[in-house]
């Protein structure tokens, strides 16, 4: 089972929902900005990908800035960081047991097939 986590309103999102489902697939959605992922599910997913924390945020969000964050913050720091605000979590995020996969380019969840 591949859980997805979505923003309807992002186009990258509704693309990797779309590729999923035109490979047969049906992700089990969810809409992380309104269920927010907890502290704990942040460091598993950061497990999951193999990167490091920075790379799973969307630096360029205002609230990056707002929270006076930058590239070199603690990843304890920046996880907490997502957890209140999970607007911060890049997207699209599809997670397939112990590996996952941002989708940039969408064509990365390929992986996960």
């Amino acid at each position: 089972m591949i859980t997805y986590w979505h923003n309807p309103r992002c186009s990258k999102s509704r693309a990797g929902l779309t590729l999923f489902e035109d490979k047969g697939q049906a992700p089990e959605v969810r809409l992380y900005l309104q269920d927010a992922p907890s502290l704990e599910e942040l460091k598993t997913l950061q497990k999951a990908l193999g990167l490091p924390v920075i790379q799973m945020m969307r630096t360029g969000e205002k609230t990056f800035k707002e929270l006076g964050l930058q590239k070199d913050s603690a990843e304890e720091n920046l996880l907490a960081a997502m957890a209140q605000h999970p607007i911060l979590l890049e997207r699209p995020i599809a997670i397939k047991g112990d590996k996952a996969v941002i989708g940039r380019p969408t064509e990365a969840f390929e992986a996960l097939l």
